[in-house]
């Protein structure tokens, strides 16, 4: 099915899903500041996102196990710009993630950094293939970020005065 679009289709449509919902993921965290943070809505996201996995299903998306490292390594670097941009805070009784001003710009940086990687690897890596490796860089990205958001969840919560 892949094969029968030419990439450049490919590359411009994963391109334009990914400022969708690089955007949509703004909106949401500036809307999920405003309520009080719970375990349960830091751990779903990544569980949702796996999801995802069953693209590998797929011959087109399949890595090899060496780009499938690669991939995790670069995510892991990235998680760790998030996870120290992302804290939290507590507000009458309850705990709230900090807005944080670079997180806009750490996203799009994020984005652009993707789509620059996108456009130079598009020439020596099957777009399908391409596809799988930023599925993994972006899972590898958003696991440790939610585990550090975790950990630092619960040592604000051990404090005296939150809720539980």
């Amino acid at each position: 099915m892949f094969t029968k679009v030419p990439p450049t289709y490919l590359i411009i449509g994963s391109t334009a899903l990914a400022l969708f919902m690089g955007t949509l993921a703004l909106i949401v965290r500036s809307k999920a500041a405003k309520k009080p943070v719970t375990p349960k809505k830091i751990i779903l996201p990544p569980l949702f996102m796996s999801t995802g996995a069953l693209m590998f299903i797929f011959e087109e998306f399949r890595v090899p196990p060496l780009q499938v490292l690669e991939a995790l390594a670069v995510g892991m670097l990235f998680s760790i710009i998030l996870i120290k941009t992302t804290n939290f805070q507590r507000r009458d009784g309850d705990i709230y993630m900090k807005r944080s001003k670079a997180f806009l710009f750490i996203l799009f940086g994020l984005l652009i950094v993707r789509l620059i990687g996108k456009l130079m690897l598009s020439n020596t890596i099957d777009v399908g293939e391409l596809g799988g490796m930023f599925w993994i860089l972006a899972f590898g990205m958003i696991v440790p970020w939610r585990i550090g958001m975790l950990i630092k969840y619960n040592r604000l919560k051990q404090e005296k005065g939150v809720r539980n």
